[in-house]
């Protein structure tokens, strides 16, 4: 069985509060790209996991696969097993995430690998025990995802074709949501406007209303970034931003032939740069 685990980027993020329980609480607006890893997925007594494509991510019992299909298997009260195979395509520590792409991919493959039915809902109560984004991929279609993530309603949204560049290396995300409470006066972005420019394919009415505030608070730890967007605005953007807590930047375009043209320009710049598109 082979299962497609799809990225997604970051139209807009805003944080509006903490939880007592130190997570935070966010309004995003978040959209699925072409770009994905693949799970495939055989029958096994026990789990196991092989990961192609990127030999500094680890396959032991911390990846974020595994820990999905466990939490399957307990939810579910089950032992059986499943080896697994993950061929990496979705550049890590970008924003993009692929980690959690590959958790629920591994929960919706693992879910009829073993005859469990669940359904849609349970599964993304599994899903968020392990990573906030997992839900949201679960779904995989334009959502605003609230709450830590986990609180999803659809929106939406067009095809558009993307650029997208990663500049530098990636911070961990507590030291990136650290330096935005330590960042003064950062613009929240207008997520109701946000979501009528993407409802009427308006990337340049989205320029002015979308944000995401962990760029504002990353760029003077990574200036790598602002100048990452200002290559793709030159290169003929629409829109460029930061997706999640970086360290990807990407840029939409109005066209397919601007996109091209784009991309021949910036992958001769930057060693990890992409052609890819949304999905609606």
């Amino acid at each position: 069985m082979r299962i497609q685990a799809r990225g997604k980027i970051n139209w807009t993020l805003n944080i509006v509060g903490v939880r007592s329980d130190g997570y935070h609480l966010l309004d995003m607006l978040m959209q699925p790209i072409a770009l994905s890893d693949t799970l495939t997925l055989s029958p096994a007594d026990a789990l196991s996991l092989r990961i192609e494509g990127a030999d500094s991510l680890n396959p032991g019992p911390d990846n974020l696969v595994l820990r999905a299909a466990r939490a399957l298997q307990k939810a579910a009260g089950v032992s059986q097993g499943a080896d697994i195979i993950l061929e990496k395509r979705i550049p890590m520590g970008a924003g993009l995430g692929g980690g959690s792409a590959d958790a629920a991919a591994a929960l919706k493959g693992l879910n009829q690998l073993w005859g469990l039915n669940l359904d849609q809902e349970a599964l993304c109560r599994i899903g968020v025990t392990v990573g906030a984004d997992v839900p949201f991929c679960l779904h995989d279609a334009p959502r605003r995802a609230q709450g830590i993530g986990e609180i999803l309603s659809p929106i939406e949204s067009a095809v558009f074709p993307l650029v997208l560049i990663q500049p530098c290396a990636a911070l961990s995300t507590g030291t990136v949501f650290a330096a935005y409470h330590r960042a003064p006066d950062i613009q929240p972005p207008d997520t109701g406007l946000a979501l009528q420019a993407l409802a009427s394919r308006r990337l340049d009415l989205l320029k002015q209303c979308a944000g995401n505030v962990l760029e504002s608070a990353s760029i003077p730890l990574r200036p790598e970034i602002l100048r990452a967007k200002e290559v793709l605005y030159r290169a003929g953007a629409a829109f460029a931003q930061m997706t999640g807590s970086g360290s990807v930047v990407f840029g939409a375009f109005d066209s397919f032939d601007i996109a091209r043209r784009a991309f021949a320009l910036c992958r001769s710049q930057y060693s990890t740069c992409i052609l890819t598109q949304t999905e609606a």
